[in-house]
């Protein structure tokens, strides 16, 4: 058992997320973060799709109820356990009544808690996986809630420390052409590609809006939805692309210049 004593701006459990349920409406969902999900769940000896706590921006405090063996992986602030600092990227025993709590990352944005066995919530459509956009899976963590461990473990944790190299200041994405480029014209995604962008705080697990050079006047709005990937770089009435993460809708209207390879 795990004690939620704060979630910070928003915390949520995710896993790898629900497939097959595009046809009705039901996106992918799971970790926004995966390659870092993975990472904490062979940290602790889970298998992959044993559920982590995705947490945004730092904030969470638990309590272990039992004693607990967990890791902290993704975007990385101070890790404390019972007020003293602690190593990420590693297993942490965490004895019953002790106290973990995880500060806002330096750069990044979502961190991952896993701990042995996953957290324990009830499936919907074969996924623990909170989506913020279609209000499936447990709602987003609440204080003073109590979360339950399950059994999904693979072997015992044998690595001391996982080396990550940091997170760049400025990431570079790569991109594949969109599906139907012609819709914005000759040069939008050279424009793309030229320009830098600044993720706006007018994002969350659906997407990142970005901040830059408009990439034409006149976004046409009249178009035949298409299907949507995670990645898919859309450009709605403002001109400002937005690239779809996670919680993405299955269909939109908007023209899709680009593609981010995952």
């Amino acid at each position: 058992m795990l004690d939620i004593l704060d979630t910070g701006p928003l915390s949520t459990v995710q896993d790898l997320g629900r497939f097959g349920y595009a046809d009705l409406g039901v996106g992918r969902s799971g970790a926004a973060d995966l390659p870092s999900h993975r990472l904490a769940n062979r940290l602790v000896g889970n298998l992959e799709r044993a559920a982590t706590i995705e947490v945004t921006f730092g904030g969470l405090r638990v309590r272990a109820v039992t004693d607990l063996t967990l890791a902290v992986t993704g975007a990385l602030g101070p890790v404390h356990l019972d007020g003293r600092l602690q190593a990420a990227n590693s297993p942490l025993r965490l004895p019953a009544g002790t106290e973990l709590a995880l500060g806002p990352p330096g750069v990044g944005l979502r961190t991952y808690l896993a701990v042995r066995g996953g957290i324990d919530v009830e499936p919907v459509l074969g996924s623990r996986s909170t989506d913020l956009l279609s209000g499936l899976g447990p709602p987003p963590l609440q204080r003073s809630q109590r979360l339950a461990i399950g059994t999904d473990t693979a072997a015992d944790p044998l690595v001391d420390h996982a080396p990550v190299p940091p997170l760049p200041a400025e990431p570079v994405l790569r991109v594949l052409p969109g599906p139907r480029p012609e819709q914005l014209g000759d040069g939008a995604l050279d424009r793309l590609l030229a320009a830098t962008w600044t993720a706006t705080q007018d994002s969350n697990r659906v997407g990142v809006r970005l901040d830059g050079p408009a990439l034409l006047a006149d976004v046409p709005g009249d178009l035949p939805s298409d299907p949507l990937v995670p990645g898919a770089v859309q450009v709605p009435l403002n001109a400002r692309p937005l690239i779809f993460l996670a919680d993405h809708p299955v269909t939109g209207g908007y023209p899709v210049l680009a593609v981010v390879r995952a």
